[in-house]
């Protein structure tokens, strides 16, 4: 899905995959399961929509039903409510240290003690 060389079928299992085994950088992996659900029902509803711009009489589909909440200004987005893996998930954070790590360690300079995520296993 995100990586050509895993067999990997769920969201989830793959952006675990990416963080813990591939080194990606948290700012740099996929959205969760929900996020992309959300996003494919927007996507989804703006083709649909498209799809009948010449249509004289469209049957646009309900915007509730898509991911759209009705706001008093209009309809508005219903944003995913989980906050971002990077900001929020300081124990994904691990190190490239092989043994003893320095002051160059990632865990170190964010102040958290290494897991078993890390090169080092978490036994600096």
């Amino acid at each position: 899905m995100y990586d050509r060389t895993s067999d990997t079928m769920e969201v989830n299992d793959a952006r675990k995959q990416l963080v813990a085994h591939k080194s990606r950088a948290l700012e740099n992996i996929p959205p969760t399961q929900t996020a992309l659900q959300q996003h494919i029902k927007g996507a989804s509803l703006q083709g649909n929509c498209w799809n009948q711009t010449l249509v004289l009489n469209p049957e646009l589909p309900i915007p509730s039903d898509w991911g759209w909440t009705k706001e008093a200004s209009g309809w508005q987005p219903l944003w995913p409510t989980l906050p971002e893996a990077s900001k929020s998930c300081h124990e994904l954070i691990h190190c490239g240290c092989k043994k003893g790590c320095t002051g160059r360690c990632k865990c170190t300079k964010a102040a958290l003690k290494c897991t078993a995520l890390g090169a080092c296993s978490g036994d600096c």
